[in-house]
C-alpha cells in the first residue's frame, strides 16, 4: 500500500533534495506516492500547508517559525524534521548600482563590510542629490533574504527601514523586476541570480555565505499535528530526502541532478545554470568572471540536513531585531522547537547526532548565543528592538 502525499515547492535549487527524492524513486521506495506541486509565492505555499492542501512543503525556515508563533498570519505550529538547504542565496545588483559601489569601495570587493560601507556612501550621495531611495527585492518579510540584506546593510549604518526600500517579490519574478528597473538589487536563491547575470542585467555582489557562514535557508515543513499523527510517514519522507541529498552531493551525479531539476515542471531553467549552482562555481558578472565557493549551497554535506535549533534561535533573534515580534522566553522556546533534530535522528536510527553542527558565525557582531539573545541584540546600533 502506498501513501499519497501532496508537497508544495518553489522553483529554486534548494528544493533539489526533495525533487530528486521524488524523481529518482526514493520516495516511492519508502512507500510514498508524492505529487510535487510547483508554486510561485511563499504565501501560497504557507497557506496551502497550513490549511492542509499540502501534506508537506519546501518552505522558508523563518516562515515555519513565524507560522508557529502566529506572526503575520494565522497561528499554525510547524515542525521541520529536515533541512533542505544551508546557504544558497546571493545578492545581485544592477550594472548601475554595481558601478556606483565599485566607485566608492575601499577594500576587497568580496568583503561584505567594504561593500556595506560603499552602499552607505551611495545612499548618502543619492539623498543629497534628492534621488529616490534604492529599492531591494527580497522574497518575504519572514525570510533569510530579508534578514541577510538587513544584517549586511546595517553593519555600515544603513537603516533598511529608513535609508532604502525593501519590497517583497516572488523568486521567479526577481529577474524581470531588475530588468524593468523596478528594483536596483535583490537577494534570492539560485538559480535566479545566475539567470540575471547570464542576461547581462546583474552582477552577483555577494554569496550570502560571505555574510553568514552557515545559515538555515529552506526546510522540509509539516504541520505539527500532522507529524504527530503520521510519525512513520514523516520518517519515510526524511529518509527519502536524505537519499536525494546524498545523490546530489556525489559529483558524478550532478549532471543528471541538474537535468532533473531543469525540467519545465520543476525549476524550468537551463541545466547548465543549475549545475553551476550545485558545483558552487557561479558566473558573477556579465563579462564572464567566475567565483567558486564550497559553502555556496550545502544540500546534504557537512551535516546540513540535520536541523539545528540554534539556527532557529538566530532567525527568531532577527525577527525581534527588526520589530516583527517581542523578545520572550516562550518565543525563543517555540522557535527552537520548530527545528526537530530528534525526528531526523529517529528516521535514520541515530541514537545521537552523527556529527556536531558547525559553528554559526557572521562577518560582524558577537558570536551568537541562543541563551543570550538580549546581549546579541544590544551589540547592534541599527535595531528596531528596544530593551
Amino acid at each position: 500500500m502506498t501513501i499519497p502525499l501532496r508537497i508544495g515547492f518553489i522553483p529554486l535549487v534548494d528544493a533539489a533534495a526533495l525533487i530528486v527524492a521524488v524523481d529518482k524513486g526514493f520516495t516511492a521506495a519508502e512507500g510514498l506516492e508524492v505529487e510535487l506541486v510547483r508554486e510561485v509565492s511563499w504565501s501560497n505555499v504557507r497557506d496551502k500547508l497550513n490549511i492542509g492542501l499540502f501534506d508537506a512543503a519546501h518552505l522558508l525556515a523563518p516562515v515555519a517559525i513565524a507560522s508557529s508563533l502566529g506572526l503575520g498570519h494565522v497561528k499554525v505550529p510547524i515542525v521541520a524534521p529536515f533541512n533542505l538547504g544551508i546557504n544558497g542565496n546571493a545578492i545581485t545588483v544592477s550594472p548601475a548600482l554595481h558601478a556606483a559601489l565599485m566607485q566608492e569601495i575601499d577594500g576587497d570587493r568580496f568583503d561584505p563590510l567594504a561593500t556595506a560601507k560603499a552602499l552607505a556612501k551611495v545612499v548618502a550621495s543619492r539623498r543629497k542629490a534628492g534621488a529616490d531611495p534604492l529599492t531591494f527585492g527580497m522574497t518575504f518579510p519572514f525570510s533569510t533574504h530579508n534578514y541577510q540584506l538587513r544584517f549586511w546593510m546595517a553593519a555600515a549604518g544603513v537603516d533598511p527601514d529608513e535609508d532604502v526600500r525593501l519590497v517583497v517579490l516572488p523568486p521567479p519574478y526577481m529577474v524581470d523586476s531588475l530588468r524593468n528597473g523596478h528594483v536596483d538589487a535583490f537577494c534570492v536563491g539560485a538559480p535566479w541570480n545566475s539567470v540575471a547575470v547570464d542576461l547581462g542585467i546583474g552582477h552577483i555582489l555577494h554569496f550570502v555565505s560571505d555574510i553568514l557562514v552557515r545559515a538555515a535557508e529552506k526546510v522540509l515543513a509539516v504541520r505539527h499535528v500532522w507529524a504527530d499523527k503520521n510519525p512513520d510517514v514523516v520518517a519515510s519522507l526524511v529518509r527519502a530526502a536524505v537519499k536525494g541529498a546524498a545523490f546530489i552531493e556525489q559529483p558524478e551525479n550532478r549532471t543528471e541532478a541538474a537535468h532533473i531539476l531543469a525540467r519545465p515542471d520543476r525549476i524550468g531553467v537551463d541545466a547548465e545554470v543549475i549545475q553551476r549552482t550545485l558545483d558552487g562555481r557561479l558566473k558573477i558578472s556579465p563579462d564572464g568572471m567566475f567565483r567558486e565557493s564550497d559553502r555556496y549551497l550545502l544540500v546534504g554535506r557537512e551535516g546540513a540536513g540535520r536541523p539545528d535549533p540554534v539556527q532557529a534561535a538566530w532567525l527568531y533573534a532577527q525577527m525581534v531585531r527588526w520589530g516583527q515580534t517581542a523578545l520572550t522566553p516562550d518565543g525563543v522556546k517555540t522557535a527552537m522547537a520548530v527545528f526537530r533534530p530528534d525526528l531526523y535522528d529517529a528516521a535514520l536510527g541515530h541514537q545521537q547526532p552523527a556529527e556536531a553542527p558547525a559553528p554559526f558565525g557572521a562577518f560582524v557582531g558577537p558570536a551568537f548565543d541562543p541563551d543570550n539573545i538580549r546581549g546579541h541584540l544590544e551589540a547592534f546600533e541599527v535595531c528596531r528592538w528596544k530593551a
